[in-house]
Formats: C-alpha cells, sequence, structure tokens
C-alpha cells in the first residue's frame, strides 16, 4: 500500500477516536450526526487494523524465515499466505474509500449494433448478445428484449435489450464500445480469417422524474412491423417510431405486437439516452473532454478483441489477455469486470 493510502487511512483513525470522544460528551442534538460519522469511519478503521496485523504478520513471518532453516519454508508459506490476505484487504479499503458510481445500482439498457464486417458483424453482434445473456443469469439478472433488428445472414443488424436487477450498471457498464472478433466464418469457404466489429453503448435506465420528456417535442410514427429483408411481419401498424426534435433522437420499436408496448419500450429507451446526454454533458463539464463509448465502430477504435485460433480475449484497456474464449463467450466475463472496477476505484481515489 502506497505510503500517501497509509496517510490518508491513520487520519481517518485519529477521526474516529476524536468522533468517539465527542459522542461521549455530546448532548443529544448532535449525537445523530456523530453516530452517522461513526458508522462511516468504523468499518474502514477495522479493516485497516486488519491490513496492519496482516502485514505485521507476514514481515515477521518473512524474517523467522531467513532465520530458522529448519522452519524456513513453513515461514515461507504463511508469509505468503498473510501476503495474498493484506492485498485482499487492500481492495477493500479502496473500494471502501473510492467514491462510489451514483448509477452504479441503477437498471441497464443495452445496444448492440453491427460495424465493420457486413454479415459476420451482425452474427458477431448475436454473439455478443448471447454472451451477456449468460452473463446476466449468472448474476442473476433478468434480461428484458426491447427491440431487434435481425440480419437476413443471422444475428442482428441490431439488438436493444434491459438488465434488470439492483446493481446492473455496475456490472455491465465497462463493456460500452468496440468489440473486435478474429475468425473464420461459417460462410467463408478459402478458410480466411476475418476481422469484424460490434459496437455496445451501455446507458443507464432512467426514470420519469429524472428525465421528463415534453410530449411536444417528440414526433410519434407508427407503421407495420418488417423482418429481415424489409418483409411485413405483421397486418397492424403497431411499429412506433419517436423522434425527439430537440436532440435528434431517433428510437424505433417494433417487437411487440401492441402499439402501445413499442411505444412504451421506445420511450424508455429515449428517456435513456437522453439521461446518458446529461451524464456526458456532466462528465465533459468536470474533466473537459467527453468520453465517447462507442466511436465510428472502425477496427482501430476496440475495447476488447476475441481470437478464435489462438483462444485469447484481450481487454486492450487493461492489458489482461484470458486464454478461455469459450468460457469469456459463456458470459464469465468476472475477470474483466473486476479488473475495471479495481481501475476505476483507483481512479477516483486519486481523483477524491
Amino acid at each position: 500500500m502506497d505510503q500517501g493510502l497509509v496517510a490518508r487511512l491513520e487520519g481517518l483513525t485519529l477521526t474516529l477516536h476524536e468522533v468517539e470522544e465527542q459522542m461521549a460528551a455530546a448532548e443529544s442534538g448532535r449525537y445523530a450526526e456523530l453516530g452517522r460519522r461513526h458508522s462511516e469511519l468504523a468499518p474502514i478503521v477495522a479493516l485497516f487494523e486488519r491490513w496492519k496485523r496482516a502485514e505485521s504478520d507476514r514481515s515477521e513471518a518473512e524474517q523467522l524465515a531467513h532465520s530458522d532453516v529448519d522452519l524456513a519454508a513453513d515461514f515461507r508459506r504463511l508469509a505468503s499466505e498473510k501476503e495474498e490476505e493484506a492485498a485482499g484487504l487492500e481492495r477493500e479499503l479502496r473500494a471502501l474509500l473510492a467514491p462510489r458510481d451514483p448509477q452504479d445500482d441503477r437498471d441497464v439498457i443495452i445496444e448492440i449494433q453491427k460495424a465493420a464486417g457486413g454479415d459476420e458483424a451482425a452474427i458477431w453482434a448475436g454473439d455478443l448478445l448471447r454472451m451477456y445473456e449468460r452473463y446476466a443469469e449468472r448474476h442473476r439478472f433478468k434480461i428484458e428484449s426491447m427491440e431487434s433488428s435481425e440480419s437476413e445472414a443471422g444475428g442482428f443488424a441490431k439488438v436493444t435489450v434491459a438488465v434488470k436487477g439492483k446493481g446492473a450498471f455496475s456490472r455491465f457498464k465497462y463493456e460500452g464500445g468496440v468489440h473486435r472478433v478474429q475468425r473464420v466464418p461459417k460462410t467463408e469457404a478459402s478458410g480466411r480469417i476475418h476481422t469484424s466489429t460490434a459496437t455496445v453503448a451501455v446507458l443507464p435506465e432512467a426514470d420519469e422524474v429524472d428525465i421528463e420528456i415534453d410530449p411536444n417535442d417528440v414526433r410519434v410514427d407508427v407503421y407495420r412491423s418488417q423482418g429481415p429483408g424489409g418483409q411485413s411481419v405483421n397486418t397492424t401498424d403497431s411499429a412506433v417510431r419517436l423522434t425527439h426534435v430537440p436532440s435528434g433522437l431517433i428510437v424505433t420499436c417494433q417487437d411487440e405486437k401492441s402499439q402501445l408496448q413499442n411505444k412504451e419500450k421506445a420511450f424508455r429507451i429515449l428517456r435513456a439516452r437522453l439521461y446518458q446526454m446529461r451524464l456526458d454533458e456532466q462528465q465533459a463539464a468536470v474533466s473537459g473532454a467527453r468520453r465517447a463509448q462507442v466511436g465510428g465502430g472502425e477496427r482501430s477504435e476496440k475495447i476488447r478483441t476475441y481470437n478464435y485460433k489462438e483462444n485469447r480475449v484481450t481487454d486492450h484497456r487493461l492489458g489482461l489477455t484470458l486464454k478461455r474464449l469459450e468460457q469469456v463467450l459463456e458470459g464469465d466475463l468476472d475477470e474483466f469486470v473486476e479488473a475495471m472496477t479495481a481501475k476505476e476505484q483507483t481512479e477516483r481515489l486519486a481523483e477524491g
């Protein structure tokens, strides 16, 4: 643990002792306020004390490993265990100290769209959808289909789903960006490896109290639902297109047979996009530069590469490569997500 963090934790320990002294002599009017501060600090200080004990035990075991030849192997093993324990406690401390993302507990809307690569990109978009469905199942989130545009060759030109459950955004927010696949398409007779991409946008779902949409700002068009190739799949005008005039955003929904249901889902997607625009503007005001999730979908704008021939998945933000492609595509994303969470916590801690 770096000395800056240790100094900060030592300071919080002193603050806790001061709060405890004040609570002992506090009048009833201040007791509730001091109690809240105590409940914030006590878990952090308790973890810090455990970390100091683990570090002390590790140091002592390392010294004994050098001085006692007969038991050196046992002491080295103990030192390794204590080092691992201290590292785990440090991660917990960083998580407690880092400012929390206020969006983390929200439901999430995920939009997956084919980018470079033609039919293979659409198939890849479908593979990504399946990966996220499996990941949601692992964490007992509920997946709700919102809108899809199927491709004639398979997969999707675009597909939108909602993931519902506490903490859904915290688990999916790092998936936004360009996902690149390198593999031999099923339609490739010569066996050449192709590179294709699909873009993923991850939006925290907004409530009506978060984003109020003036009905006069939205043009609503209805039309007949269409399947791959443009053929009509419904005899009624159940599909809905919303055009939000002030922003220029357009949302379509046609998966449901009911025009009312399609309209309701379209407004949910529109509200999420407008909410994300507001968050982007706030972030731009703070950092001075907007971070775009998706970019243009070009092959160079990637967050992760999935290489079938080499059985590897590489996250380019982390420099992390896992040699278990099949498991990742079955929804085993936790190692990537937890590494990104730790990275974000470190950055937030530095900012805070």
